[in-house]
């Protein structure tokens, strides 16, 4: 650790803040909302294409887009949900059109990358013969030739200074699964969601009510979480019957509720469930044209949200379809971790592969080009290398301005899950990469 040490754990977060001294572009949280919205439709769209060219139907239109929703899209509403005062610190305000309930815990950390077309053709995943069947991809090639592989195990060569070289220790938690995963616990919140039926244990789930689609129905997953999941058919707009167009809902849409209506729901439920939602950070944002009330709650650890959020969706005949995790998080004891020096060699480690786990604030600013260009044919081959030809060999120079420390996710092999400490670095283009914080010493690094 550092000088920083004699502060309580809120403190020192807070004074780690990589983004204290950001300031940001005007437009920044509109911009990072209007992305999220047209990537969200052309989801839609996407789906409704591939059913078509499949000669399949898809019955429930909002599962399939959530089975295939990027992973930088709760980044992004996580982004635009920062306050914008001044810089992009840890203070939570309003979103765009919504209000915000958040009490300025700092944002999550995840060690998992930025994925999707963007980041499958900037990692060089997508071939260059494949560019034409993949647009997203293709434009971010042409539009960034000089950030080709800034995500992925791409070819990086990091730098930094005034890292603190000082070890030291921090607490970890982990999830409690199975003090709660019993019928009474299932009951009571089937109990809270109108859901009729008796808990029944099947196919490692809990489940109740018909899970035929006629009703409202529970399902809680014996995973190191506890994680549930809720849905009711009978109001879901997108709950279409077969042959039914997907691209529109199918059941009538009345007055979208309030922000705070959906809150307050899934404070509410997360209350039934036995968790006390006083530990929670809550969040809500839509966009034009939304046909339901989302709601999102962050448990919050040491000052800290955790990348396990609970989700809701409302309309106007009640809760279209909540998620969560149930098991409640209990203190694992201290562990001896790096050093910011050492979590930031980690980077050029392969045995950690650092990974890329938010976009640049460049890539978040360029303006979205709807235009499709028109692929010509070559009228013949490249030209023949000559002697002493140089190999291309990109390699993004990253250049870390600061580190904080927190909390992430660990998922183990037996199932159950783990937060422990980790290192969130920040570069010169507002990008962040992630490591693990804890010693070598706690790490197995045996393969089975």
């Amino acid at each position: 650790m550092n000088d920083d040490n004699d502060l309580d754990p809120v403190a020192r977060l807070r004074a780690a803040d990589p983004a204290a001294d950001v300031e940001p572009r005007a437009g920044f949280a509109d911009d990072v909302i209007a992305q999220a919205t047209a990537e969200a439709a052309d989801d839609t769209a996407d789906v409704t294409a591939d059913v078509a060219a499949a000669g399949t139907t898809v019955t429930d239109l909002g599962a399939e887009r959530a089975r295939r929703r990027p992973r930088w899209l709760p980044i992004a509403a996580v982004a635009a949900s920062i306050a914008i005062v001044g810089g992009l610190g840890y203070g939570v305000g309003a979103s765009t059109g919504g209000t915000n309930l958040a009490g300025g815990a700092a944002a999550p950390i995840s060690l998992q990358p930025v994925t999707g077309s963007v980041g499958q053709a900037e990692s060089g995943a997508v071939s260059p013969g494949a560019l034409d069947t993949n647009f997203a991809g293709a434009q971010a090639m042409r539009a960034y030739p000089d950030m080709l592989m800034p995500w992925g195990f791409g070819r990086n060569s990091f730098s930094a200074s005034g890292l603190s070289t000082s070890d030291g220790s921090a607490l970890a938690y982990t999830f409690d699964p199975r003090s709660v995963s019993n019928a009474e616990t299932v009951a009571a919140l089937a109990a809270a969601l109108g859901v009729e039926g008796t808990p029944e244990l099947k196919d490692g789930s809990w489940l109740v009510g018909p899970q035929d689609g006629s009703a409202p129905q529970l399902g809680v997953s014996l995973d190191g979480t506890l994680s549930f999941w809720y849905s009711d058919p009978r109001i879901n707009p997108w709950q279409c019957v077969e042959g039914t167009d997907v691209a529109e809902p199918c059941q009538p849409v009345g007055t979208l509720p309030s922000e705070d209506a959906a809150i307050d729901a899934l404070r509410s439920i997360i209350t039934a469930s036995g968790r006390d939602a006083s530990t929670f950070e809550f969040t809500s944002e839509t966009f034009e044209g939304a046909v339901t009330r989302s709601a999102q709650a962050f448990p919050v650890v040491d000052g800290q949200r955790l990348d396990q959020s609970w989700y809701l969706e409302l309309s106007d005949a009640g809760i279209v379809s909540t998620s969560g995790t149930l098991a409640p998080i209990v203190e694992l004891g201290e562990y001896s971790i790096v050093s910011e020096q050492g979590a930031f060699e980690r980077l050029s480690d392969p045995r950690f592969g650092a990974q890329m786990t938010a976009m640049p604030f460049a890539l978040r600013e360029q303006p979205v080009d709807d235009t499709v260009t028109e692929w010509v044919p070559p009228t013949e081959p490249p030209a023949t290398p000559t002697s002493g030809v140089s190999l291309s060999w990109p390699v993004n120079d990253v250049e870390i301005v600061s580190a904080r420390l927190g909390l992430t996710s660990q998922w183990q092999p037996d199932g159950s899950v783990l937060v422990v400490p980790a290192y969130e670095f920040t570069d010169a283009d507002g990008g962040t990469w992630s490591v693990i914080a804890v010693a070598d010493s706690a790490l197995d690094f045996a393969t089975e």
